[in-house]
C-alpha cells in the first residue's frame, strides 16, 4: 500500500512503566476508524507523541489523540464522507488545514475522545520519521489493534521540539522524553538522535534529558 505519511501523537491512560503496555480501549475505539479510513484511501500514518511514549516509556492520563498526516485537498471529502457517522468532522476545517498545513480536528461520537489532525509540512524530519515507523499493538487482549507508531527516538525528538516551543515549562512533556530515555536506554539509536538534535537545535536539551535519565 501506497504511504501518505503521517504522524500520530495519541494521549492515553495504562498507569504503568513498560514496552508493551494496553492503550484504554475508548483511545483505540476513536482512532482505530480513523486509521481505517486513512489506509483505505491509500494514506500512510504513524502514532507518536504522548501514545507511543506511553508505549514506549512511561504511561499518562489523557482523552487526547494527536494526529499529523500528510494529507492531499482531492481527499478531502471522502475522508470526512467515510468518517461523519462515527465522528463530529467539518469538511470546511479540514479543507482549510490541508490548504494552510495547519491542523484540524474531530470528536469521536460515542466516546468524546478528540483527535487533532496536523498537516504535515513535507519538512526532512518528517520525512524521516516516517520512514522509520514501526507496527506496534496498542492493546493486550486483541491481535487486531495494530498500528504504525513512530519510533521511540523520533517521539523523544518530537517532544524535545514541543517542550522548546512552549517555554521549556511543560512538565509533562518533560517526563514523556525521560520515560521513554530510561525505558528504552539499552536499544535507543544515539547517533540517530544525536544527529537529528543537532539539525533542529535541540541538541542541549537532549544533553541534559540524557544527563536527568541517567543513561
Amino acid at each position: 500500500m501506497v504511504r501518505t505519511w503521517l504522524i500520530a501523537c495519541v494521549l492515553i491512560s495504562c498507569g504503568a512503566v513498560g514496552t508493551n503496555m494496553a492503550v484504554d480501549r475508548d483511545i483505540i475505539d476513536a482512532v482505530a476508524p480513523v486509521v481505517e479510513v486513512l489506509e483505505r484511501l491509500n494514506v500512510a500514518y504513524h502514532i507518536g507523541g504522548s501514545v507511543a511514549s506511553s508505549a514506549y516509556g512511561i504511561a499518562r492520563t489523557t482523552l487526547d489523540v494527536d494526529l499529523m498526516a500528510d494529507l492531499h485537498p482531492e481527499l478531502a471529502h471522502s475522508f470526512v464522507e467515510q468518517l461523519e457517522a462515527s465522528h463530529y468532522v467539518d469538511e470546511n476545517m479540514v479543507e482549510d488545514a490541508i490548504r494552510q498545513r495547519s491542523s484540524f480536528n474531530l470528536i469521536h461520537l460515542a466516546t468524546m475522545v478528540k483527535i487533532d489532525v496536523f498537516i504535515s509540512k513535507g519538512q526532512a524530519f518528517d520525512l524521516s520519521s516516517f520512514q522509520r515507523a514501526r507496527q506496534r499493538n496498542l492493546a493486550d487482549d486483541s491481535d487486531k489493534d495494530t498500528f504504525y507508531l513512530a519510533s521511540p527516538e523520533d517521539v523523544v525528538l518530537r517532544k524535545l521540539e514541543w517542550y522548546s516551543a512552549g517555554g521549556g515549562i511543560s512538565e509533562r512533556q518533560w517526563k514523556d522524553v525521560l520515560g521513554i530515555l530510561k525505558v528504552q536506554a539499552a536499544s535507543l539509536d544515539r547517533a540517530y538522535l544525536k544527529q537529528w538534535a543537532e539539525r533542529l537545535g535541540l541538541q542541549e536539551l537532549l544533553d541534559k534529558a540524557i544527563r536527568e535519565a541517567d543513561i
